[in-house]
């Protein structure tokens, strides 16, 4: 792992660690889809192919995340999602 690799590494790492749990919620494309959280596979993605090889799959994931975020707003859901293994209370806004 190059040094770019392991310094993008770090930083989804102190993301998913100190800001991703101040949201409140978790990344539409999971609670859409289930599976990983796009940090996560972001993250994934970084390690296993560095990162000149990982922009277009991460460019990817964020717009079908930005695509299930429309989906999930269109339908006005809001409560608590037992999508994951940890119920997740989330609310989109027109």
């Amino acid at each position: 792992m190059g040094p770019a690799t392991r310094a993008a590494d770090a930083l989804i790492r102190v993301y998913q660690q100190r800001l991703s749990p101040r949201k409140g919620w978790t990344c539409a494309h999971l609670v859409a889809h289930g599976g990983q959280s796009c940090s996560a596979a972001v993250r994934d993605v970084v390690v296993n192919r560095g990162v000149a090889r990982s922009v277009v799959p991460t460019v990817a994931r964020f717009v079908a995340c930005y695509q299930a975020a429309s989906m999930l707003a269109a339908t006005d859901v809001q409560g608590v999602c037992c999508c994951g293994g940890i119920p997740i209370p989330f609310r989109f806004r027109r």
